[in-house]
């Protein structure tokens, strides 16, 4: 899932063609699992083989490898493959890996594939990020192997940032930022605040984690909303999004930071800061996050890390909810996710993210940080979302939720008013 970044409002204030025996190693190091469904087994062997040789040819950032497996009957699809291939040339790539999951054949010599790729950045991604595509191939008599016809993301997934243009790679010191269709400069700019935020976040966040962080920058809103598979619209005016899953099976893949260049231009030096602080908190708190976390609690935790140790006003963080606050109105109840939408209404999701934050800040200033940070735990861990909130209220926090509301809704006017 994608953790909503924030609002430009909210925010004020190697390179070589493989040899023979190395490529056999490899075809065997990146094998792929048996697939699901009906498919004969040796169609599904023969795809798989397939795309061995695919993720070989990626490893060894060899072109000829990496188009020879699209069908001679599809000269755009390769040169597509060729050129897809030349814009990965400069990333760091550690692992990539295809899993089938599921293989329907039409006759003998057509079928649609549903892969899992897998792929880790060396020295950044302690675990793969995983794009779920879907394939198209034919058989060719002549030897029997199977060869790309199309190559698409699956339903509700986006395209890659490398099938979007040439990859300019830059590496802070915490941080790797991949670019496409924008300057060195900038993208330094961004490696320089990134490198800022991994270690603030490191103090606001007591457990280990990774310490580093991967922000990818797309050339427009409209890149950015095609990585994430949403539309456009959703993402105009907010800086920065960190994609993640939650929930799962506890061992969390990993995260990017993803930077709207034309939202995240308009904000002045400490925005820009508080915003990548904001997300690289998402990727530092991604495996105590799951489906029990309310968003109130993981959007208003971020914001606690990013405005932990600024100097800046409540009023100045929280200026949409500090209005209404002035005038005797007070919020009835902490925000609900859906407060927390993509709506005609960005002063509801201002208002939203500052009563999360008033709500954390509620918890470390009148429980203290570590029982802040043991309450995120203890939601996180919950079987599921009911219940989560009201039980680790009681065991950590040893209050209840109409209690801690009405503690927190005296906090926000004492704050604000």
């Amino acid at each position: 899932m994608a953790d909503q970044g924030r609002t430009a409002e909210r925010a004020r204030g190697g390179r070589r063609r493989a040899a023979g025996a190395v490529l056999a190693a490899l075809l065997c190091a990146t094998a792929c699992s048996a697939p699901a469904g009906d498919a004969p087994d040796t169609a599904a062997a023969d795809i798989r083989a397939t795309l061995d040789r695919r993720a070989a040819a990626v490893l060894h950032h060899d072109p000829d490898a990496y188009a020879a497996v699209v069908a001679q009957d599809a000269p755009d699809l390769r040169a597509a493959q060729r050129k897809e291939i030349g814009h990965l040339a400069d990333m760091p790539i550690g692992s990539w890996t295809y899993r089938l999951t599921d293989v329907s054949t039409h006759g003998a010599d057509r079928a649609t594939a549903d892969v899992r790729l897998g792929y880790r950045i060396k020295g950044y991604d302690s675990a793969p990020v995983s794009v779920d595509r879907v394939l198209d191939l034919e058989r060719d008599p002549a030897d029997g192997r199977w060869y790309l016809t199309a190559d698409r993301p699956a339903e509700g997934g986006g395209r890659q940032l490398w099938q979007q243009g040439d990859v300019e790679v830059v590496r802070g010191t915490h941080s790797l930022v991949l670019g496409v269709g924008r300057s060195r400069d900038e993208l330094t700019r961004i490696a320089v605040t990134a490198d800022r935020a991994v270690p603030a976040v490191s103090d606001a966040w007591p457990e280990r984690w990774a310490g580093r962080v991967v922000v990818l920058v797309p050339d427009t809103v409209q890149d950015m909303a095609e990585l994430l598979g949403s539309p456009a619209a959703n993402y105009r005016g907010i800086a920065a999004v960190t994609t993640g899953e939650t929930g799962g099976s506890g061992t969390a893949p990993a995260d990017r930071v993803i930077v709207n260049p034309k939202a995240y231009a308009m904000l002045g030096s400490f925005g820009q800061r508080v915003v990548l602080t904001h997300e690289t908190t998402h990727v530092a708190t991604r495996t105590r996050t799951s489906a029990a976390t309310p968003t109130w609690l993981s959007e208003g935790f971020a914001d606690w890390a990013a405005y932990r140790e600024g100097d800046r006003t409540a009023a100045e963080v929280a200026p949409e909810l500090a209005d209404p606050v002035r005038r005797g109105e007070l919020p009835a109840a902490l925000p609900t996710d859906e407060d927390f939408g993509f709506t005609e209404d960005p002063d509801r999701l201002a208002r939203a993210y500052e009563g999360g934050w008033l709500a954390c800040e509620l918890v470390a200033d009148r429980w203290g940080e570590e029982k802040l940070f043991a309450f995120y735990r203890a939601v996180g861990a919950h079987s599921g979302r009911d219940g989560a909130v009201e039980q680790a209220l009681h065991e950590v926090l040893g209050t209840t939720p109409e209690d801690f509301t009405a503690r927190w809704r005296e906090h926000v006017r004492d704050r604000l008013g």
